[in-house]
C-alpha cells in the first residue's frame, strides 16, 4: 500500500527559515492535521507536499519512491485546496467545476460537476457566475473540486473557513468517506474538524527560531 512521507524537510521562504528537520508519514486511510500558530509553516508545508514549493532540504516519497523522480505523477494524485478561492468569476459554478474535472481527465466533466454540487448541498448555484457567489458558496465550490476531480491525496489549507457548522459536519462526512476508500487527507485548521484516528503534527516543534516579524506566512502567492 502506498505511503506518503517526508524526511528531514527544511523550508526557506525569502530569507526566513520556516521549519527544519520535519518528518511525517501518511498511510492509506490516514489523516494528518497540521497545527501551530500563524507563521509556523502550515501553508508552506502543504505547498511543499503539493509540489508547488521546493524544500531547501529533505525528500518527499510515495510508495518508497522519490516524488522528485515523477513530479507529474504526483500532481495527478493530489487535489490541493488553498486559502484562495480558485473560482473564475465569469464562469458559472458548474463550469468552474467542469474545468477542474476535465483537467483531471474525467469522462463526463459536466456530470461530475453536477454530482459534486449536489453532494456539497449547493446544486442551486450551478448556473450562478462565480462573481455572484457568497464567501460560503465559493468555499463549498472549491471543496466540490475534491469530488469532481477525485485524487488519492487531499491537501487542504483551512478548508472550513466561511462554512457554518452544518456545512462543516457535511464536509467531515466527505473526509470520512474518502479515508474509508483508502484516500489520504492532510489539512491545516484553527478549528475542530473531526478526523477520528488521525494524527497531529505540531509545526512549531520544527521552528528553528522565534519569528520576530508580524506572524504572517508568505503563503498564497499562487492560485490554489
Amino acid at each position: 500500500m502506498p505511503v506518503f512521507a517526508g524526511s528531514e524537510l527544511t523550508c526557506l521562504r525569502g530569507d526566513r527559515l520556516v521549519f527544519t528537520g520535519l518528518e511525517f508519514s501518511v498511510a492509506p486511510g490516514g489523516a494528518l492535521v497540521l497545527l501551530g500558530p500563524n507563521g509556523s509553516g502550515k501553508s508552506s508545508l502543504l505547498r511543499v507536499m503539493a509540489g508547488l514549493l521546493k524544500p531547501l532540504h529533505g525528500t518527499l516519497g510515495w510508495d518508497g519512491g522519490s516524488i522528485a523522480d515523477d513530479p507529474d505523477g504526483h500532481r495527478a494524485r493530489v487535489q490541493y485546496v488553498g486559502h484562495l478561492d480558485a473560482v473564475k468569476p465569469v464562469l458559472t459554478a458548474a463550469e468552474n467545476l467542469a474545468f477542474w474535472a476535465a483537467l483531471a481527465g474525467a469522462g463526463d466533466p459536466a456530470a461530475n460537476a453536477r454530482t459534486a454540487l449536489e453532494r456539497l448541498g449547493v446544486p442551486h448555484i450551478a448556473a450562478v457566475p462565480g462573481r455572484y457567489l457568497s464567501a460560503g458558496q465559493k468555499r463549498r465550490l472549491n471543496l466540490a473540486r475534491l469530488l469532481a476531480a477525485p485524487a488519492a491525496l487531499w491537501l487542504l489549507d483551512e478548508p472550513t473557513v466561511a462554512l457554518d457548522r452544518a456545512a462543516i459536519a457535511q464536509f467531515e462526512g466527505l473526509i470520512a468517506e474518502h479515508r474509508a476508500q483508502g484516500g489520504m487527507v492532510v489539512l491545516s485548521t484553527h478549528t475542530d474538524i473531526a478526523t477520528p484516528g488521525g494524527e497531529a503534527l505540531h509545526l512549531d516543534d520544527f521552528t528553528p527560531y522565534a519569528d520576530e516579524g508580524d506572524g504572517h506566512e508568505e503563503e498564497e502567492g499562487a492560485a490554489a
